[in-house]
């Protein structure tokens, strides 16, 4: 009997080398508006887990539980996405069925609903 595979999508945020500068209240307006997109996401069930890449490049990782052309065309409706600071590289990826579990959790809205210590 054949294993069963259950089936994701990983989104990946990349650093877009042309991203456009801002000066630290509009980076804090753009950065709120990212998260409460990635926690939206997240309440209407189409992220499983999400979180930043301490990389230079790749800056964001989200496990989605959409087909790629469905992950791509919400993770471009990012603000950060759209105001040109992410690309966005989805790769379909699989699992043996019940390898990996996700619970319903708060993604925060803003940077100031994170305790980083």
């Amino acid at each position: 009997m054949g294993v069963q595979l259950d089936r994701f999508t990983v989104a990946l945020l990349i650093l877009r080398p042309d991203a456009p500068e801002l000066d630290e209240e509009a980076a804090a307006r753009l950065q709120h508006a990212h998260m409460a997109h990635l926690a939206d996401l997240h309440e209407a069930g189409f992220i499983l887990a999400a979180g930043p890449l301490l990389d230079e490049r790749f800056r964001g990782l989200s496990i989605m539980n959409v087909g790629p052309e469905r992950a791509r065309a919400l993770k471009e409706q990012d603000p950060a996405v759209l105001a040109g600071r992410f690309s966005v590289q989805v790769i379909p990826w699989m699992v043996p069925a019940g390898a990996m579990a996700f619970s319903r959790t708060h993604f925060p809205r803003s940077a100031g609903e994170v305790d980083a210590g």
